[in-house]
Order: structure tokens, then sequence, then C-alpha cells
């Protein structure tokens, strides 16, 4: 096989970040925009030992698994990549490419049988963040990152947002500092901006409007469109429901920890579960709301990078009953990896928004004593690659 040829090949399965893969001459082709079941007419690209990325020519007999994209700026976008698989096949590979990482990267054999909690496919993100593009009259618009390296493409929909971001993008609304289009006084802005959206509630980073509070579930959040929080508030909901039955296993004598807690959300919940509760965030920002939001002299609060309140963990005290963490997409830091492999607490609930960065600090957590208690795939973020799960790790002295 070489860089040009044009082949033939059946679609049998996608890979983690969406794209198809097929089989030639004994070596795995990476096509993007594929279906399994697929026969697509491929030329081939980059040609390595033992993979191939293959440009999709055409689709010389569709799967049935395939459906039309919904969105005018789909293949352009760099946001979603499978809005040309049914929701039903997303689903189902999303949950197949968790359950093999943690069997190839983590080493695991057997794997408890995975929960799947699907999301609307369509209208589900509450928050978006946009970049800045300028029109050929240098007029500032709203714009996604496209597929191509440095390539911004202006949008005026979004059918995976909100309805109100939608409505946003309708009237083509732009924060002052783009509107002013940068006059002399005007506050600088980065080239990019963050919108939150959920009911009556519209956020804007840099607007006057950037903080704001949402119910989630029973609990009233104080959130800021420029600080990370999850983006589909209706699977955090059903998230938060089983991180709370997972609590429920842990003895609630011993203190609990929120680890990379950003604004609190989950410690919000804990609250009622454990009298103290420690939350370590590097972020002062988000860890200022988290104050707001876990309210309770008997907590505690750490503005510190995870390995840095390890080194203070001498001056606290100590052991903890339950542990939730809810790093960014590299996993946990290695000193926070075997600090918990350690001396973790009996019960650790793991949000992970990366499987393979799950798989490798699963593994970690083996070796330290930790059992795989459960596994659940939460799909966060339909017609797109991205896969969130919640592990369950149980010590086996507390089983």
């Amino acid at each position: 096989m070489e860089k040009g040829d044009y082949v033939s090949l059946l679609v049998e399965r996608i890979a983690f970040g969406g794209a198809g893969i097929a089989r030639h001459q004994g070596m795995t082709v990476f096509i993007d925009f594929t279906v399994p079941g697929d026969l697509a007419g491929v030329k081939i690209g980059e040609v390595h030992k033992n993979w191939a990325r293959g440009d999709l020519v055409k689709i010389e007999a569709p799967s049935p698994r395939r459906t039309d994209p919904v969105c005018p700026y789909y293949g352009r976008c760099g946001g979603c990549s499978l809005q040309h698989l049914a929701y039903e096949t997303q689903v189902t590979e999303k949950k197949a490419m968790l359950a093999d990482a943690l069997t190839r990267i983590g080493g695991f054999s057997s794997l408890p049988a995975p929960g799947v909690f699907p999301s609307p496919p369509l209208e589900y993100r509450n928050r978006v963040r946009f970049h800045l593009a300028k029109s050929p009259k240098a007029r500032a618009k709203p714009a996604f990152m496209g597929r191509r390296s440095g390539e911004t493409v202006p949008i005026r929909e979004c059918p995976v947002a909100d309805p109100g971001i939608q409505a946003f993008l309708r009237e083509g609304l732009l924060p002052e500092a783009f509107r002013s289009g940068g006059k002399k006084g005007a506050p600088r802005f980065p080239g990019s901006f963050t919108v939150y959206s959920r009911g009556d509630l519209l956020l804007c980073e840099g607007e006057k409007l950037s903080r704001g509070k949402i119910r989630i579930l029973e609990q009233e959040l104080t959130i800021d469109a420029g600080v990370f929080f999850q983006s589909n508030a209706q699977m955090l909901e059903v998230l938060i429901v089983e991180l709370l039955k997972a609590a429920d296993l842990a003895d609630r004598d011993l203190p609990a920890a929120d680890i990379y807690c950003g604004v609190g959300t989950f410690a919000a919940f804990l609250r009622d579960h454990f009298k103290i509760i420690d939350l370590i965030e590097e972020n002062k920002t988000a860890l200022a709301l988290a104050r707001e939001n876990v309210t309770g002299a008997s907590h505690r609060f750490f503005a510190l990078k995870d390995d840095e309140w390890i080194k203070t963990l001498g001056k606290t005290e100590g052991a903890y009953g339950f542990a939730v963490a809810d790093p960014p997409r590299q996993g946990l830091s290695a000193a926070m990896g075997q600090w918990l492999a350690g001396n973790g607490p009996g019960v650790l609930a793991y949000v992970s928004c990366d499987p393979p960065t799950l798989a490798r600090d699963a593994a970690v957590l083996g070796k330290g004593g930790y059992e795989l208690r459960s596994l659940d795939f939460f799909d966060f973020y339909p017609q797109t690659g991205h896969i969130e799960s919640l592990a369950v790790f149980i010590r086996q002295e507390h089983a």
C-alpha cells in the first residue's frame, strides 16, 4: 500500500476520536466521516509502519447506520465528528471505545458491565466557546475553530447548542470588546469568549452579565461564563445521582475530598453526606466560586496544584472516607496517582473525560489495592468523539 492508492475498504468500527477503522494488507486504515458497515472508496494519504490514514473519496455502499448530518457546517467546523452516525450507533461505539481503553491500556482482563446514560442528541450544550473571525470587511463574527489547523468557521447556527445560545447566534451578538472594533480605550479581548445558557439564563464572558446562578437538581450554584463548568447540565444531573450512590458506600464519619473541584459542584451535593469536605483546585477564581457554593465552617479550601496539596497533608487530619477526582484531560498527575494508590480513601469516584488517561490511572490504582467496582458512560457530548465516564474504585480491605 502506497500513498495515493485508491482502494475500496469495509469499515469495521470507530476509533477513539471518531475516524472509521478498516483493514487493508494487514494494516489499520483510519478514515474520517465513515460508519461501521460502509464500503468506502479511499485515497491513501499518510502511510506508516502499521497504519495508514485514508481520505474519503466516496461512499460506494452506505451502512444502514449512516445518517445525514443536521448541521450545514459539518465537515468544516472542528466541533462535531460523528453527525454522520445514527445516534444509537454513536452510543454503542463510544461504549466500546471506553471498554477497549480499560482493557488495552489499563490491562483489565474483565470489566464490570458498564451503565450507559444517553443524552438528547441535539440542543444539549449549555456552554460554548466561540472564537473571533473577521469577514472581508473586517467585521467580527462568532466562529468555531475549523478542522484545518488555524482555520476559523463563522457560524449563524449550531444544532447541538442550547436554544438560548442559538438565539444568541441568530441575533449576531458579540461581547462589548468585540463590538468596539478595537477602538482606543476599549478593553483587550483574548480572541475568544464563552457563553452559558440554560432556561432564562444567558451568561457571556466579556459582558457585565458574566456571572449568575443556575439550579442543578435541588442545589443553586453560582457560575461564571469565563470559568469551566460542565457543558451538558442535564447529563451533569444524571452523573451526580450516580456519584451520590458511590458516596453511600463510604465511611461518613471520615472527611471527604473533592479533588480538582472547580466551582465546587460535587462538594455542594456531598456536604449533606460528610461533615468535613476538603476542596482542592489550583484555579483561584474557580475556588472563590466554590467558597460561595459550599458553605460551612468545617469545609476546607486549598488553592493548590494537586502535587502541592499532597505536601500539605501532614498538616491536616489526613485520612478520607471518600474522594471524587475530576481531573483535566491529562488525567491524574503522577504524584496524585501514586498518593491515591497508597493513601487514598476507601471509596474513590473518578470522573474522566478521556478513556486513555483513565485507563492509565486505573492501572496505577489497581496496583495500590483498588478494585474497579463500577464503570458508567455518560454521553455528555453527542455528535462528538468525547467520552465522559464515572469509575468507582473500592479498596479491597474496605469491600
